[in-house]
């Protein structure tokens, strides 16, 4: 069989969430079984088979390719390896809790054949809870249509604002980069969209067709109790990317940096420091009122933050 896109699925202690993952890629009739995509999934967790049993029960709906790797654990060396092995020109990654909301494999297609040699193809997101409920866009601050790929990473140095399983990247592309940096287990793929973006065109679809979970058990969280790992994981994308990227628009490096502080600030917030909520605010107001303004749009705090709020206040996080 001819296959146009590779999904690659880094699963780990999974069985919870990978039932409704599938079964959101499943009740597409573009990604059902014999058209064209594969699901390429690799296990490091030792739960006694349980995703495995329930990637089975979608065999006969979906192309699924299994594969255990006890001893490749994080999820930036799974993808690596799924890119390495997938058997499509283009890829795409979906993690074991996210959703596939509806239309998302025909709007994949169609966002390649309106730019076909556009190095990565972008779009908003949606946020969804533990329950699959609705919390709120992800919006991208990029307008819809063909971007210069440099502009959009000086964009994106200010925040990682694209959901992880959004994009589909020309998998020669991926490789000549070299994939994910595997050290970087919270912000491997805010390095990868900048190495990506430096290096092409991007294409940004116009509606979100995903769904990118929030829960206490992410990695968005669990990571994130580790204060000065979580900096130094800021701190090594921004000077990896930073000197490529000059000269820089007025008051992006600023922003940048306001961006990182701001991250790990809510981080520690998360985490119990009661002070970090004062310190992200401070250095928001830092910025002045266009240069405040202007972060909100580039970053999209306020739609990063609300709905993990809104599960805060229900008592679901």
């Amino acid at each position: 069989m001819s296959y146009w896109l590779s999904v690659v699925m880094p699963v780990h202690m999974g069985a919870g969430y990978l039932g409704a993952t599938l079964e959101s890629a499943a009740a597409q009739a573009e990604a059902r079984r014999g058209q064209g995509i594969e699901f390429r999934l690799y296990n490091s967790g030792d739960d006694h088979d349980a995703a495995r049993g329930v990637a089975e029960a979608f065999a006969d709906r979906l192309d699924i390719v299994w594969q255990d790797t006890p001893d490749i654990k994080p999820w930036t060396a799974k993808s690596n390896l799924g890119v390495q092995e997938a058997r499509a020109p283009h890829v795409t990654m979906l993690h074991q809790d996210d959703l596939w909301l509806p239309g998302h494999a025909a709007a994949l297609r169609a966002g390649l054949s309106h730019a076909a040699d556009a190095t990565l193809s972008i779009a908003p997101s949606r946020f969804i809870g533990p329950l699959g409920q609705d919390l709120g866009a992800w919006q991208l601050p990029f307008a819809p249509g063909l971007h210069d790929g440099r502009k959009v990473a000086q964009r994106l140095l200010v925040q990682n604002s694209i959901a992880i399983l959004a994009p589909v990247i020309a998998r020669d592309a991926w490789l000549a980069c070299g994939g994910i940096d595997e050290a970087l287990w919270y912000t491997g793929d805010w390095d990868l969209w900048l190495k990506l973006t430096r290096g092409g065109a991007v294409y940004v679809r116009p509606k979100a067709t995903t769904g990118f979970r929030v829960h206490g058990e992410s990695l968005t969280m669990t990571g994130s109790r580790d204060a000065k790992a979580f900096q130094e994981q800021h701190d090594i994308v921004l000077a990896r990317h930073m000197p490529a990227l000059t000269p820089l628009p007025a008051g992006l490096e600023r922003r940048a940096r306001v961006g990182a502080a701001i991250n790990c600030a809510l981080a520690e917030a998360a985490n119990g420091d009661a002070g970090a909520l004062g310190r992200a605010t401070a250095a928001l107001l830092a910025l002045g009122p266009i240069g405040a303004l202007r972060f909100l749009r580039e970053s999209r705090l306020v739609d990063r933050v609300a709905p993990r709020l809104r599960l805060k206040f229900a008592g679901r996080f």
